[in-house]
């Protein structure tokens, strides 16, 4: 039985339906990442090539999804793609929990604990499909802080695309993220944090904040303050 105190995290799952993945520490849906109990639903349809192009029919499977995981106990929403974030307003209205999707929301709040000029790095799965108006941000001045660098082309992006998607090889995406942090940081010096927006990232977050003594958010940030505030 659930309790107040064993209350889960929900998290919106892509298909091929998410599972509990013991080769895939540092992902949110790993027992071992977050240090609380998490549950996830598939959006039906939600496959990573059609959520990071933004497939309009998807909210509705999110919100029945969303749905699904309060019927369950979950005490937030969170979920399995940064570009979720689409559907995050749509979510939000539909459930009476807190609505996380992304790691994007975190935002606005990094920007500010930065002296101008210094800049935040957007890592995502793929740079051509994080546009502006996912940024929650309308000030010129502050999005000229923001440089958005992407790993797409590459063996995780091609991977994650495939119907279903094969095991993650964590040793290659630390080379892929590890050279696209190389390369905005080589175009702006003045890059001072770093998000990941996508959620299969936070598996080589400790190797990035070694390697480049930056500080760097990505969706489990998010979702252990988010989770820390309610229960």
């Amino acid at each position: 039985m659930i309790t107040q105190t064993t209350r889960p995290l929900g998290i919106l799952g892509l298909e091929p339906g998410a599972e509990l993945t013991p080769e895939s520490p540092g992902v949110a849906l790993h027992p071992s990442t977050l240090g609380f109990p998490v549950i996830s639903e598939k959006v039906t349809g939600g496959w990573a090539e059609d959520v990071s192009r933004g497939d309009p029919a998807l909210e509705s499977a999110c919100i029945a999804a969303a749905r699904r995981l309060v019927e369950r106990g979950a005490v937030a929403i969170s979920s399995e793609c940064g570009f979720f974030i689409r559907h995050q307003a749509a979510v939000a209205k539909s459930v009476n929990v807190p609505v996380v999707l992304s790691s994007l929301l975190l935002l606005p709040t990094l920007l500010r604990q930065l002296p101008p000029p210094a800049k935040v790095a957007v890592l995502t799965f793929d740079s051509t499909r994080c546009t502006e108006d996912l940024l929650g941000i309308d000030d010129p001045a502050e999005q000229s802080r923001i440089v958005i660098g992407g790993i797409e082309g590459s063996k995780y992006w091609h991977d994650e695309q495939k119907r279903p998607p094969p095991a993650c090889d964590v040793g290659t995406l630390e080379k892929d993220v590890t050279a696209c942090v190389a390369r905005v940081r080589a175009a702006h010096p003045d890059i001072a944090m770093i998000l990941f927006e996508c959620t299969g990232f936070p598996r080589v977050a400790s190797a990035i904040r070694r390697s480049t003594k930056l500080p760097v958010y990505d969706i489990t940030t998010l979702a252990r303050m988010t989770y820390a505030s309610l229960v």
